[in-house]
């Protein structure tokens, strides 16, 4: 009978240590998991995101490259031929107009930088809870008959998309955060006035506290839009005949 009893305690004993054991290797494993494979994983997504950099950066030199050699031969074929200089003059006007070449010209620069947060009451907001002013001052300066403009250095275009996403807002897909950086080529005296006439974009801005630095500029460079536009679903309507 002892001897069952000792069979049985030494069998408890080890089961008690088994279980031991065993939360022990569980508890290991969720630190090493919460703590090491997420910094390898930081890592890892660090070397990838560096990758795709590089990568795009490679891309858009490249696409520069083409597009400066298709320009070349354009201009070699116009310098040959009349028909051919009117086509390319028409073509780089079209070009302009789509957004697809780098512009310089007079025109203004508007800044809009975050409003301190209200200590008192402990909010805090930006320009991403108030898109719709980035939007109305887009469209007075489309107004103003802006000939380009610009957000942070992204295109304003017709296919230009600007949205929120999360925290910060994107333009033409790529995220842009405070400070703003409106730049509009045009007659510097107009975009101005338009934009700092009394109960407009700069007042509304200053008026909740953004802090606003407009300042007209004799030469502004505007990159070109990158972004292709396929269209699949439109096709030109053919000239009816009589």
């Amino acid at each position: 009978m002892k001897k069952t009893n000792g069979q049985l305690a030494i069998t408890l004993v080890s089961l008690f240590l088994g279980i031991i054991l065993a939360i022990q290797f569980k508890t290991v494993n969720k630190t090493v998991g919460e703590g090491v494979l997420p910094t390898q994983r930081a890592q890892q997504l660090a070397i990838d995101l560096k990758k795709a950099q590089e990568e795009r950066d490679a891309a858009i030199k490249a696409l520069d490259e083409a597009e400066n050699k298709i320009k070349q031969y354009e201009k070699g074929e116009a310098d040959n031929n009349v028909y051919a200089e009117n086509l390319y003059k028409d073509l780089e006007k079209y070009r302009i107009l789509a957004g697809y070449v780098d512009l310089e010209g007079p025109g203004i620069v508007l800044e809009i930088q975050e409003p301190p947060a209200d200590v008192q009451f402990g909010i805090e907001y930006s320009i991403v809870d108030d898109l719709d002013l980035i939007l109305q001052t887009i469209s007075v300066l489309n107004a103003a008959e802006a000939e380009a403009i610009s957000i942070n250095d992204q295109r304003y275009t017709a296919f230009t998309e600007i949205e929120r996403a999360g925290d910060h807002i994107e333009v033409n897909g790529v995220s842009i955060n405070s400070p703003i950086v409106i730049k509009a080529i045009g007659n510097p005296e107009t975009l101005e006035s338009a934009l700092s006439i009394k109960r407009g974009i700069v007042w509304t801005l200053k008026y909740y506290d953004y802090n606003v630095h407009l300042a007209k500029e004799k030469n502004i460079r505007i990159p070109k839009y990158r972004k292709l536009i396929e269209f699949v679903y439109s096709q030109p309507v053919e000239e009816e005949t009589n």
